[in-house]
């Protein structure tokens, strides 16, 4: 298992329950990034996936595959963290989910998209997964993927002298170099706990889909749906003109 895989296994076993209960309970702040933002975006360029087989990349408690299969899809899923399989197994007991590394993929079957939810920007060599990605698909298949926004990951909080808010700028981050970024994550308010995704330029990228016999179909940039105005008014206010999630829809060629 490589340094970035163990690291982001320990935080997800950890964080395991309280992560499912953020994203299953009424309100919670989880809703506003996944629920409001990142998925409404992931799903209409999934499209219609009636009859399809998905691989759920990085499933993490399963809340993905359930909705996948209401859709109508045949969904088997994966991820590195065996506490979130077994919620997931929990909350999906008909599905084959399974312990594993986007680098060394636990299917040796083909499908006809293969989703990755907020979870590649975990992932050092671009190349190595792509490449185990194009194996599980068939030919002409599609891998959509969501990660943070390359523009957002760089920008950070500064204070201005005579302003009571902070700026946001970019500040000493370098948006050029693809690098190990810090994000923390405020657990009930109280605990912090640090993640490391990497963060990539829009250039590299592209350049990675290409090299790796992919073509990009669509694009787009995550913004929030309009009743989490009303449910989460300060995080929509912030991300209504911010991008802080894409998501790329690429087939194999």
């Amino acid at each position: 298992m490589r340094p970035e895989e163990k690291f982001a296994k320990g935080r997800y076993d950890y964080l395991a329950e309280h992560y499912h209960g953020l994203r299953t309970k009424v309100y919670p702040q989880g809703w506003f990034y996944n629920e409001m933002l990142e998925m409404p975006t992931t799903f209409g360029l999934l499209g219609n996936i009636k009859g399809k087989k998905i691989l759920d990349f990085g499933c993490g408690s399963g809340i993905y595959a359930k909705l996948l299969v209401k859709k109508g899809a045949k969904v088997k899923g994966f991820d590195i963290s065996p506490e979130m399989i077994r919620i997931a197994k929990r909350e999906n007991p008909k599905l084959d989910l399974r312990v594993g590394s986007g680098y060394d993929i636990p299917f040796n079957e083909q499908f006809d998209i293969v989703l990755a939810s907020l979870v590649v920007h975990y992932l050092e060599d671009w190349d190595k997964m792509f490449k185990e990605v194009s194996r599980v698909l068939k030919k002409g298949g599609l891998f959509i993927f969501s990660t943070g926004n390359p523009i957002v990951e760089c920008m950070t909080k500064v204070k201005v002298p005579g302003k009571k808010k902070k700026l946001r700028t970019f500040g000493k981050n370098n948006y050029f170099t693809i690098k190990k970024i810090e994000s923390i994550w405020n657990i009930n308010g109280v605990e912090k706990v640090k993640m490391n995704p990497y963060h990539r330029t829009y250039g590299s990228i592209i350049k990675t889909i290409v090299k790796n016999g992919f073509e990009i179909v669509d694009y787009e940039d995550c913004r929030p749906i309009p009743k989490s105005e009303k449910i989460f008014p300060e995080h929509y206010k912030l991300n209504k003109n911010m991008p802080y999630f894409c998501v790329w829809k690429v087939q194999q060629k």
